[in-house]
């Protein structure tokens, strides 16, 4: 008959290692009413026979090596060596055939020691005996219906579904590059009179900035002037009117010029785009030459969101994913935008990688130099295979899911993996869609798993106690 005889096993294996005084860092002696979960009693205890330690009479998780008794006086029960301790019922379909072959007999402790023949380990226990196909090839372990109830395996079939986890990250607001020109001067000249703008104020384009006279500007305006009173047509008034343009004249002056015939002493010079002013360095009366910076225009309307990402981050991470940037300045408030760089190299301090996100900022909210946090949208957006992460084994070289083969067998398999999200990693190869995966208790299979390989591999390695 098939004895469950490893529970006892382990009972005798604390009482050696605690010497009698303490069971699972419970005394000997405790009151009673004070003990938690109690262990189940022998189902076919023998009578017969010296006993190896002595138990709580009620049952209870109390054991020690000598005899001796409760608080109460009554004297605790002697279990002899050959009390089979079952966490089950044994029946008839439990027995084993006489036609099934015992392969060898393996420690009822645990360890890698095996025989060929039954035996007694050095407390008195029986050897267990190994069956033909209960130690199969492909690495599955099986386990009666009572130690899947007890352990509380569940399983779930392997689905598709949409994983979404999102990458948070700090980051800054930056202006566009594309949006803040400068107003130089093409040409040197003097500025006669700035408008009443400054830094931070609002400007329009065509928007007068300065007067600025020069006499190569002068020169041109003459030269056209004289080509229209004098009735030049074709190249040679193209040119006149080609050489006022490539000096920055505006638009505006060149018209007056033409209506009026007369050459004024300075032009205004315009804004060439809406925006705040970032920089003013034109003053009244000085002199400027070619490539200065008078003004410098930015403009808010869109900005950018450079935000630093972990390095393991980034393969998550691509052009055109959705972002949610948060401002600290407004708590709860959330702008919306898409990543539209990803830079090309990592900052070796930080170990970070910068990407740039664009953002519309019609009410100028957003202002350079902003802190924000930004939530980064990764993963797919059609449905993959995946399983809960509870049901992954990891050991960090190797990923492995158990799978449930039906009748209490359990095969490890080997999965690669893809994205994480919401409790759930996609499973890029090593199952197929709806096997049942176990989801839960599967580190005691896989440890199940682990002590019968190691006892097969010592078997066929001739190992003796």
């Amino acid at each position: 008959m098939k004895r469950a005889v490893l529970a006892s096993a382990t009972v005798a294996a604390l009482i050696a290692a605690a010497g009698g005084g303490f069971i699972a860092g419970r005394e000997q002696h405790e009151p009673a009413g004070t003990s938690g979960m109690a262990m189940a009693t022998p189902a076919a205890a023998q009578t017969s026979g010296a006993p190896i330690y002595y138990q709580d009479p009620d049952g209870r998780p109390f054991y020690s090596l000598t005899p001796t008794k409760t608080p109460e006086g009554r004297e605790y029960r002697g279990v002899p060596a050959g009390a089979d301790i079952s966490f089950e019922e044994v029946s008839a379909a439990q027995v084993t055939p006489a036609d099934r072959k015992i392969k060898y007999y393996r420690n009822p402790m645990g360890l890698p020691d095996t025989s060929p023949t039954p035996k007694k380990d050095s407390m008195g226990m029986d050897y267990i005996p190994v069956f033909e196909g209960e130690d199969s090839d492909d690495g599955s372990v099986k386990l009666s219906p009572g130690k899947i109830q007890r352990t509380g395996v569940k399983s779930e079939p392997a689905s598709r579904r949409v994983i979404r986890s999102t990458v948070r990250a700090p980051g800054t607001i930056q202006l566009d590059e594309r949006r803040g020109p400068v107003v130089a001067l093409p040409f040197e000249g003097f500025v006669e009179a700035v408008a009443n703008v400054t830094t931070g104020d609002h400007v329009h384009k065509g928007q007068p900035l300065m007067n600025v006279y020069s006499p190569a500007l002068s020169s041109a305006a003459a030269e056209y002037l004289s080509a229209l009173s004098a009735g030049t047509a074709g190249q040679s008034l193209k040119g006149a009117r080609r050489r006022l343009e490539n000096l920055g004249t505006p638009d505006v002056a060149i018209t007056q010029l033409e209506r009026t015939r007369e050459i004024s002493l300075s032009i205004p010079w315009l804004a060439p785009q809406d925006g705040e002013i970032l920089e003013r360095n034109a003053v009244n009366g000085m002199r400027a030459g070619p490539g200065d910076v008078l003004f410098r225009i930015a403009d808010h309307r869109v900005v950018w969101v450079v935000i630093d990402v972990a390095e393991r981050d980034l393969s998550q991470i691509a052009v055109g994913a959705k972002v949610d940037v948060r401002p600290r300045a407004f708590q709860g408030q959330g702008f919306p935008g898409t990543v539209s760089l990803i830079y090309p190299h990592l900052n070796a301090q930080t170990r970070t990688a910068r990407i740039r996100v664009e953002i519309p900022n019609p009410e100028q909210l957003l202002r350079p130099d902003m802190y924000v946090d930004a939530d980064i949208d990764t993963g797919a957006p059609e449905p993959v295979l995946a399983v809960s992460e509870s049901a992954v084994l990891d050991s960090g070289s190797r990923q492995a899911v158990l799978i449930d083969k039906g009748d209490g067998r359990f095969e490890p398999r080997n999965v690669t993996l893809g994205h994480r999200g919401g409790g759930y990693v996609e499973v890029r190869d090593g199952i197929i869609e709806g096997e049942p995966v176990v989801v839960s208790a599967n580190f005691l299979i896989d440890a199940e798993s682990n002590l019968k390989a190691s006892l097969k591999g010592f078997s066929e390695a001739g190992g003796q106690p």
